[in-house]
């Protein structure tokens, strides 16, 4: 679940080393698994490819732990790990030939709701979920970083190797497509 006061700070450096630990980097691995799986749901197509990338995403990072003292924004190391296995997933030909099944658990949802709003939820989500699947692959990893992630557009851009501009008119595009599916 998303932290209400923004996206949860993570360890940055052992003092003893001045490096991250393998420990530090479970905790913070941890702390934006959820994130880093909604994320990948929706660019990959369902819950258990994103779950197998997940795992996958912190094998990587964790096999290139030695040269964390060089990153500087370690939730968006790990997001750009977690992005890049995803777009090796939906390239190999195996995946190609798969059908994807987006249902109901394509997004991490609450249910706190009463049955009347939980089902008037459930369809404002559906047409969410089907609009969002309609963007174009940019577009939606550019909306996904900013709206899950929490990220910042000076973090996507670097994040994705893209002019801030880029960022900004594919997140402009987004925007757009969404309301005009949603209105």
């Amino acid at each position: 679940m998303k932290n209400p006061d923004g996206p949860t700070p993570l360890p940055r450096e052992n003092p003893a080393t001045s490096i991250l630990t393998g420990e530090d980097l479970a905790k913070s691995f941890d702390a934006i698994r959820d994130e880093l799986a909604s994320t990948l749901m929706y660019l990959l197509g369902n819950r258990e490819d994103a779950l197998d990338c997940v795992q996958e995403t912190f094998l990587k990072c964790w096999r290139n732990l030695g040269s964390l003292q060089q990153v500087s924004n370690f939730r968006a190391w790990i997001f750009r790990v977690g992005l890049n296995t995803a777009k090796d997933m939906r390239r190999s030909a195996w995946k190609r030939k798969a059908k994807p099944f987006l249902g109901e658990e394509a997004m991490l949802v609450g249910r706190e709701n009463l049955p009347g709003q939980l089902l008037e939820e459930q369809e404002s989500l559906e047409r969410l979920r089907e609009a969002i699947r309609l963007l174009r692959d940019e577009e939606k990893e550019v909306f996904l970083l900013r709206q899950n992630g929490g990220f910042t557009y000076e973090e996507i851009a670097e994040m994705r190797q893209a002019p801030i501009g880029t960022v900004k008119t594919q997140m402009r595009a987004a925007l757009m497509k969404l309301r005009k599916v949603l209105d």
